[in-house]
Order: C-alpha cells, then sequence, then structure tokens
C-alpha cells in the first residue's frame, strides 16, 4: 500500500483553552471523511503562544490526544503543545499512533529566536513510519527557514514532512514560497499547516514531491483533505522533479566540501559580524 489520506485541520483559535474544540473538531471530521489515516492541526493550537500553559510530556492535553486517536482509529498529530522540563520549556509535537500511543515526540530546534525567547531548543531531528506505507518527518514553523531541517528529516528517510505553523505575520507569503521549495530540493510531500483566527493568518499549502502546488487555503477555518501517494515520492527520486532533476542523488554523489558546516554554523568572519540576535529596537535621536 502506497496512499495514505491525511487531513489539516485550519483552525480559528486564540489563546485560550482549546483542547475540547479541537477534540470535537478531530471526532468531526473522522466521522465526515471516514476514510482518513491521520489528522493534523497548526502549532501550539491548544492553549495559544502562552508557555505559562506548558505541561510536562504525558499532560492532560497529551492524554486528551491519546483518547481521541485511538477512538477514531487514526494517527494524529495535535499541532504542538508547550512542554515543561525541569527549568526548561520545549515546543514539543507529539505523534499518535491509532492505538492512542506516543510514538515519539520532536522538540523544535529553531524556536523563533529572538520572539519566542521562553522556549529551550530541541536537539534532534524526529522522523517515524507508517507500517506498509512509508516515513514521514516532523517540523514546525521556524524550522522550515532552515534548510538544514528538511534535508535532515529527508537523509533520514522521510519522504512527507509536516510542519504546523503558527504564523500571523506578514511573512506567511514567504514562508509558502519556502515550502514549496524544499519538496523541490527534497523531492518529498510538505504540508505547512498554519492557524487561523486571531493567532495566524491562514494559507496552509499542501505541496507534493513535483513542488506542485496541490492546494492553498484562504484565511479562515478549513479542513484539508489529500490522499498522498508515496510511490509518486519514489518516482520523483528515480526519475527526478518533473523527470528532470534528480537533486537528491546528485547532493549524494557530489563530495564537495561546504565550509558553512565544517565547523559548525560558526567559524566565519562574515557570521561574527552578524551581532547579537537580540529584538531589533527603536532608535533615538
Amino acid at each position: 500500500m502506497s496512499h495514505f489520506s491525511v487531513a489539516g485541520l485550519q483552525l480559528e483559535i486564540s489563546n485560550q483553552d482549546n483542547l475540547s474544540m479541537i477534540c470535537d473538531e478531530i471526532d468531526a471530521v473522522v466521522r465526515r471523511f471516514p476514510w482518513l489515516d491521520m489528522v493534523f492541526v497548526g502549532e501550539l493550537a491548544t492553549y495559544g503562544a502562552s508557555a505559562a500553559r506548558a505541561q510536562p510530556a504525558g499532560g492532560v492535553a497529551e492524554q486528551a490526544y491519546r483518547e481521541v486517536a485511538a477512538r477514531n482509529n487514526i494517527w494524529l498529530i495535535p499541532g504542538s503543545l508547550y512542554e515543561s522540563e525541569g527549568e526548561n520549556v520545549y515546543n514539543t509535537l507529539p505523534v499518535i499512533n491509532p492505538a492512542g500511543e506516543i510514538v515519539t515526540r520532536y522538540r523544535k530546534v529553531f524556536p523563533f529566536a529572538p520572539y519566542e525567547a521562553e522556549t529551550t531548543p530541541g536537539d534532534g531531528f524526529v522522523v517515524f513510519d507508517v507500517p506498509d506505507v512509508g516515513r514521514i518527518g516532523v517540523c514546525i514553523c521556524y524550522d522550515i527557514w532552515f534548510p538544514e531541517v528538511a534535508r535532515s528529516l529527508v537523509h533520514m528517510g522521510a519522504e512527507a514532512i509536516i510542519c504546523p505553523t503558527m504564523t500571523n505575520t506578514i511573512d506567511r507569503d514567504v514562508e509558502v514560497c519556502l515550502s514549496r521549495s524544499l519538496t523541490a530540493v527534497n523531492q518529498c510531500y510538505f504540508f505547512g499547516l498554519n492557524v487561523a483566527g486571531r493567532l495566524g493568518v491562514g494559507r496552509s499549502i499542501a505541496v507534493g514531491p513535483d513542488a506542485d502546488v496541490i492546494y492553498e487555503a484562504g484565511s479562515g477555518h478549513e479542513v484539508i483533505t489529500v490522499d498522498m501517494d508515496f510511490e509518486r515520492v519514489r518516482r520523483s527520486r528515480e526519475r527526478g522533479v518533473l523527470g528532470l532533476c534528480q537533486t537528491l542523488k546528485s547532493f549524494r554523489d557530489n563530495k564537495v566540501s561546504f565550509p558553512a558546516y565544517e565547523t559548525g554554523s560558526g567559524g566565519s568572519d562574515a557570521f561574527d559580524a552578524l551581532g547579537r540576535l537580540v529584538v531589533p529596537a527603536r532608535k533615538l535621536d
């Protein structure tokens, strides 16, 4: 089997407890489309962008989502949650299987610094296998601005990437462009699932492995259903994007050393000259 049917819920949310509403939305979409294999929602949709609502892994929200996944016999990515661990707070995405089990958790590697200042960065990448279907990778919002994240997931075998997002700023148009470009260079499906309402501008996007836009949402509540065909990914990687550019094979076979990665992300006079990562201040004469 190579087909896997998913639904992204672009929900209108605000900075409040949205847990019950999201659970109801998941139940409703599975009743409407009983053929769905997976449902996912946007970044921090459960409680909004407030680290004060952080819960430890396995907390109340995660338990509720486990019950929803098991009740509906679906894979579930309930966006992300602020996760507390000791003195640290992580922006964490749980992946739940149809039995209601936590398969894995991903901690956002690139919090939206310097604005998401209360969040500790994660230090690893996450992929998971859907038995007899394919391998899926996950990232969160600002991660998309760093091509190393998507490339790392694909290097680990990801054939599709799901990226819950909370963007309410004018750069969403740039993120839409990034979504399409990363599929071209990584030959995979990509879903950038944004929130709507007071905390997001919507414009969620689903892109195919030939960099084709399957669907781009508007600014309000939407249910985005897509039937992924993992054989399309394998065909693209075999023959090239649109039958032309075999980007992953070329990257694999080229033995060039990339200076930016020889000493991590530092060790560059140009990078060192950029200054500190801080919120810009208004200059007063």
